[in-house]
């Protein structure tokens, strides 16, 4: 059975592990350090959190894993569910409640992330991307001629940038556009943090676009050999 897997956060509760009867002797960082060691193996992660348990129920600690497939998920929770893993007593695997996220508030994976998930599945030389136009659109240099100067607490730096993701082994080319704009109000004096602000604000738009393109994007897993194929969304 085929499973998508789109690069948006993971909210359903199929992808996402609860972990009880964790022990109280380590600290929280140190526990979310052992989860992340064991379930990794298994697919890639989204999330690792640590939680202390309530007053009520005495000292110790419960997790939340995030995994971006739930068949990932599922065979984390067969294979470690009432097992030590890294500690002497064993602990409580389950899978998170069963919802339908509701579509319009499916979130995208910021640019980073979604780099990580290709880098995942399709491997660090599987895919690029390739800017097609990086555009200031500023106009700094008009309202320094316009007789009446704005001034500078209500400028800012506006870039546009398109992109196109480009999978070579799967024939596959996904566009994506994004707008960053930073306002001067805080610049300070000097063409050096002017350089640097215009720097951010173009890095910005690159990875708002990088994050457009890979909407567009499904991976499909099929079968227990997980061949990668891709499908390119169509939006009107």
């Amino acid at each position: 059975m085929a499973e998508l897997v789109p690069f948006t956060v993971p909210v359903a509760g199929d992808k996402t592990l609860l972990v009880w009867e964790l022990s109280s002797g380590p600290t929280a960082e140190a526990l979310q350090h052992s989860l992340f060691t064991v379930f990794s193996q298994f697919g890639l992660l989204y999330s690792v959190r640590v939680f202390p348990k309530a007053a009520v129920a005495g000292p110790g600690f419960y997790g939340i894993i995030k995994f971006y497939s739930a068949r990932d998920a599922h065979r984390a929770q067969k294979a470690c569910d009432q097992k030590q893993l890294f500690q002497t007593s064993p602990v409580k695997v389950r899978l998170g409640t069963r919802h339908k996220a509701v579509q319009h508030n499916t979130l995208a994976l910021n640019s980073s992330r979604c780099q990580e998930l290709a880098n995942y599945y399709f491997g660090f030389n599987g895919w690029s991307k390739r800017i097609i136009k990086l555009q200031d659109l500023s106009n700094l240099e008009e309202r320094e001629n316009e007789d009446i100067v704005t001034p500078l607490q209500k400028q800012s730096l506006k870039f546009f940038c398109a992109v196109e993701v480009v999978l070579p082994s799967h024939e596959c080319r996904s566009p994506g556009v994004g707008m960053a704009e930073e306002p001067l109000d805080k610049l300070e004096e000097g063409s050096l943090s002017f350089l640097m602000k215009r720097k951010v604000t173009q890095k910005l738009a690159i990875q708002k676009a990088m994050t457009d393109a890979f909407q567009k994007l499904l991976i499909v897993v099929l079968g227990k050999t997980f061949l990668i194929v891709l499908e390119v969304l169509q939006f009107q």
